[in-house]
């Protein structure tokens, strides 16, 4: 019912979150697009099997968009506290051609879908009342491309290829039930760990590399 999508960097500013990018794998990952409609722009990067990477950030020449952000860039001091803690590479999204029988029942966690533009909607994407990351990042946020995928052609290939994906989490086993309820195709591998945090083992044209 899911897809493994694309990664997230969450970053205090898209200049930090380029920077880490680079210090990361060795790749300077160009300007991908601004998103009017959230106030929030980014950087992107194919990662191979129609999976990608995106930096993104509150864009600061934006207007306010009206309502709350995705990815939880509304909260500008715990996007930095979780950037200061290390926490960079901090959620995932998944894609479904069935939104909103994933959301039903599950609303708590996801949120609602959203209709994004909101003049001639071209997707839906699942936002929690608040902005927030569904359950702190540990479930993915939900997009469904109404039928038509992603344009990888415009997204940057330098030769970086997803091998691995890793969640720590305290409480493996409550995730490990959501993902299998979710019927998640390429999901996490899932470890104990005191903190929620992410690692991508990613192999790069320099030799593999550690996103985090």
């Amino acid at each position: 019912m899911l897809k493994l999508d694309h990664l997230t960097v969450i970053a205090p500013s898209l200049a930090e979150g380029v920077l880490h990018v680079r210090n990361c794998l060795d790749l300077d990952v160009p300007f991908g697009q601004r998103h009017a409609y959230m106030g929030t722009h980014n950087h992107l990067l194919q990662l191979g099997d129609t999976v990608y990477l995106e930096i993104v950030a509150l864009d600061p020449e934006a207007a306010a968009p009206g309502r709350p952000r995705w990815f939880g860039l509304d909260d500008q001091h715990r996007v930095r506290s979780d950037w200061e803690e290390g926490r960079r590479l901090r959620g995932w999204v998944a894609r479904t051609d069935v939104i909103d029988a994933v959301l039903a029942g599950r609303e708590t966690i996801f949120g609602t879908r959203v209709p994004l533009p909101a003049i001639d909607p071209a997707f839906d994407f699942a936002i929690p009342n608040d902005g927030s990351l569904p359950l702190d990042g540990a479930a993915p946020s939900v997009i469904d491309r109404r039928g038509k995928p992603r344009a990888m052609a415009a997204i940057a290939d330098l030769g970086a290829r997803l091998k691995s994906f890793t969640l720590e989490h305290p409480e493996p086993v409550a995730v490990e039930t959501l993902y299998r309820a979710l019927t998640i195709d390429r999901p996490p591998d899932i470890m104990t760990g005191p903190k929620l945090r992410y690692s991508a083992r990613i192999e790069t044209p320099s030799g593999p590399r550690e996103l985090t």
